[in-house]
C-alpha cells in the first residue's frame, strides 16, 4: 500500500483492494493487481508476499524493520493474487504498517535467512540500483519494467553523503548537486537564501525532538517525587526560545508527542503546564513532593545524529533549567554509535531523542513512547494507558480514537515519562530549475525522488 501525496490515509498500491475480512480488526486480506512484474522481469505474486514477510520476521535485523512486524500472527497466500494477515490483536495501524519499508516485497530467489547484498536489490518499485557505496554514493536508474500507475518522471537519481551540513550546503552553491535536504542548520538554510539561483522550499513536518526520563535513575526518592521533578522540567523549559534562539524559526514549539498536521493531535502541554515557563508552579511542585532543591540532572544528549545544533539546543536548556534556581544540570554528550545503546539500556538517567515516522498516524507517536514494552526501556508503566493504547488500536472509527488519543495525550502529559521539546518543518534548498518538491512535503515524510523534474 502507499500514502498518496498530500494526503494520510493508506491506499491500494500494488494491490486492487485491501481491507478487514472480521469485525475485530484481525484479519487483514489484499488482492494483488494481475501483471505484475520485480525489477529482473519475474512475476511477482503472493507466494513473494508471504516469503518477504516471512523473511523479514525470521531475520530480525536490528537496522530493519522487523519490528514494525509484530502484531502480526501469521500471513498466507491461498492463491497467487490472494494474501491474508492474521494478526495477534485488534490492529486498526496495520494498513499503515503495509505502506512502510517493513512492507517491501522481495522476490522468493533472495536468501530466506540472510540480507541480500545492497548491490544487488530486486524489486518493484520506481527504482534498481545501479550501484551503491556506503556512505558515499547511492545511483537509481529508473525501472523499467515497473507496473505501476505512476512511474518516475526522471531517467536517474544520484544521491550523495555528505559529513557535516556545511558541505553540502556548499556542495549545492557550487552546483555540484541540485537538492540539499534533511541535514541543513539553520545556518546553513540563511545562508542558501540570498544565494543566486538557489530556491528554499518548505513544507510541514512531523519529526520531533524531545527528552526522556529513566524512571529508574533520574532524581527523586520515590514515585512521587520522580512525577515531581518531570514536571516541574515540563514547566520550566522554554520551547519558543529553543526554537527562535537555537532554530532561528526553522522549528516549532510542540506540546504533545503527536505533532500538529496529524489527525488526532491535541496540545496537553500546553493546556498542563502553559505555553510559556512558570518557575513559581514548577518550584511549587517540587516543595509539595519534597523535593531538595537544586535538583541534580544528569541530561546526556548527542552531538551530530539529529543535526549540528544539537550542543546549542542543550546549552539552552541547561541554561533555562539553571537559571530558575530548581536544578543543577550536569550536560554530558557521546556520539550516536555509543549513544543509541547506552541510551536504551539504562545509562543515561535523562536524554534527548528524535523521531522521525515510521507511518503518519498518532498510534506511532503514543504507542511508540507510552507502552509498557516501549523501545524506551524507560521503565514507565501505567495501566490505564495500556488499555486507552489497546483501544485506539482496536478500532477503525474516528470518533472512538479520537477520544481514546486525547485521553492518550492527557495522561501522558500529566506522567511525563517524555516531555515533547520541538516540531520540525521540512525544508529542502535546490536549484532554481528542479521541480515537483513541493508535492512531496507532506506527514507521510517520504521524499519521493519520482516527482522530482530538472528544467
Amino acid at each position: 500500500m502507499t500514502i498518496p501525496p498530500g494526503k494520510s490515509t493508506p491506499v491500494p498500491e500494488a494491490a486492487q483492494s485491501c481491507g478487514y475480512t472480521d469485525n475485530s480488526n484481525q484479519t487483514y486480506k489484499c488482492t494483488l493487481k494481475p501483471g505484475l512484474k520485480f525489477s529482473d522481469g519475474s512475476t511477482l505474486d503472493s507466494k513473494d508476499v508471504k516469503f518477504s514477510f516471512d523473511r523479514n520476521i525470521k531475520i530480525a535485523d536490528p537496522a530493519g524493520g522487523s519490528s514494525l512486524l509484530a502484531n502480526m500472527k501469521s500471513v498466507e497466500a491461498p492463491d497467487p493474487q490472494t494474501v491474508i494477515f492474521h494478526l495477534k490483536a485488534p490492529d486498526a495501524t496495520w494498513p499503515f504498517v503495509l505502506t512502510t519499508g517493513s512492507a517491501a516485497i522481495v522476490p522468493d530467489s533472495y536468501p530466506a535467512d540472510k540480507l541480500q547484498p545492497s548491490d544487488q536489490v530486486i524489486g518493484s518499485g520506481r527504482y534498481t540500483v545501479k550501484s551503491y557505496k556506503p556512505g558515499t554514493q547511492t545511483v537509481l536508474d529508473k525501472n523499467q519494467s515497473y507496473t505501476g500507475s505512476d512511474p518516475a518522471l526522471n531517467d536517474s537519481v544520484i544521491i550523495q553523503y555528505y559529513k557535516t551540513s556545511s558541505d553540502l550546503a556548499l556542495a549545492l552553491k557550487n552546483g555540484e548537486v541540485n537538492i540539499a535536504y534533511r541535514s541543513l542548520s539553520p545556518t546553513d538554510i540563511n545562508s542558501l537564501k540570498g544565494s543566486s539561483g538557489i530556491q528554499i522550499v518548505s513544507g510541514n513536518g512531523i519529526e520531533i525532538r524531545y527528552i526522556v526520563f529513566n524512571e529508574n535513575l533520574q532524581p527523586g526518592s520515590n514515585d512521587a517525587q520522580k512525577l515531581a521533578v518531570r514536571q516541574a522540567v515540563a514547566y520550566t523549559i522554554d520551547r519558543n526560545a529553543i526554537a527562535s534562539k537555537v532554530y532561528d524559526g526553522t522549528v516549532e514549539p510542540l506540546y504533545s508527542m503527536v505533532p500538529q498536521g496529524l489527525q488526532y493531535a491535541t496540545e496537553p502541554f500546553k493546556t498542563q503546564y502553559g505555553a510559556t515557563p512558570d518557575v513559581n508552579k514548577a518550584k511549587q511542585v517540587l516543595q509539595q513532593a519534597g523535593v531538595k532543591t537544586p535538583v541534580p540532572l544528569e541530561l546526556w544528549y548527542t552531538p551530530s545524529h539529529y543535526g549540528p545544533v544539537s550542543a546549542d539546543e542543550y546549552a539552552e536548556i541547561k541554561h533555562e533549567l539553571d537559571s530558575s534556581g530548581l536544578f543543577n544540570v550536569t550536560l554530558k554528550s557521546t556520539e550516536w554509535n555509543q549513544y543509541s545503546t547506552a541510551a536504551f539500556t539504562d545509562k543515561y538517567p535523562e536524554y534527548q531523542l528524535g523521531w522521525f515516522p515510521d507511518y503518519p498516524d498518532a498510534d506511532d507517536y503514543t504507542a511508540s513512547f507510552y507502552s509498557k514494552d516501549s523501545f524506551l526501556n524507560d521503565h514507565y508503566s501505567n495501566p490505564d494507558m495500556e488499555k486507552l493504547l489497546a483501544q485506539e488500536k482496536a478500532t477503525t472509527n474516528t470518533t472512538q480514537r479520537q477520544q481514546a488519543f486525547t485521553k492518550i495525550q492527557d495522561l501522558g502529559a500529566k506522567d511525563a515519562p517524555t516531555i515533547p521539546v520541538w516540531q520540525g518543518k521540512q525544508v529542502a534548498a535546490a536549484q532554481d530549475d528542479i521541480q515537483g518538491i513541493e508535492k512531496t512535503f507532506d506527514p507521510s515524510f517520504i521524499f519521493r525522488y519520482w516527482l522530482i523534474t530538472k528544467g
